[in-house]
């Protein structure tokens, strides 16, 4: 099945779009962005721009092997999504549901530790210093009502009637 085109390519648990350039479909991949799968292309040594569907079966296994442990492959520490993981201490780059799983567990650590963080998480508020004064309003009214506003409405409805 490597020969020819496919139009749908499974790459580390996500259906990719075959028409897609390399690094851009490589994206679509929870916790791949366009910066990380250009260095997994230049590892293994594609051309950035070839169309995903034509990878072949064994392209896509140094993908997905990369993937696993990007590290031993000669990507460096800062590119990856976890450095010095809290759990094992390691540098690790986490993709698809492991990415979203850690997520919300490390959210769940910092709600119960009760920092900063943790507890605007708790509250529902904005995380990381932004203002809250007009944005980020979860009831339905909108806006600042006029004093004039109210008994204007009001006569504009008798005058329809």
């Amino acid at each position: 099945m490597s020969e020819g085109f496919r139009h749908i390519i499974r790459i580390a648990g996500t259906d990719l779009d075959g028409s897609k350039k390399l690094v851009y479909g490589l994206s679509k991949i929870r916790g791949v962005d366009v910066n990380f799968a250009l260095a997994i292309t230049k590892v293994i040594g594609l051309d950035p721009d070839m169309r995903l569907g034509f990878l072949s079966d064994g392209e896509v296994q140094k993908i997905e092997g990369i993937l696993k442990d990007p590290a031993s492959h000669g990507i460096p520490a800062w590119m990856l999504n976890r450095p010095k993981d809290l759990d094992s201490g390691k540098n690790l780059h986490l993709t698809g549901p492991d990415l979203a799983l850690r997520t919300k567990s490390d959210i769940d650590f910092m709600i119960k530790i009760r920092c900063w963080k943790g507890i605007r998480h708790s509250l529902g508020l904005k995380v990381r210093g932004q203002r809250t004064r007009t944005t980020g309003r979860g009831g339905r009214a909108v806006g600042v009502r006029k004093k004039g506003v109210a008994p204007a409405a009001a006569t504009e409805g008798k005058k329809s009637e």
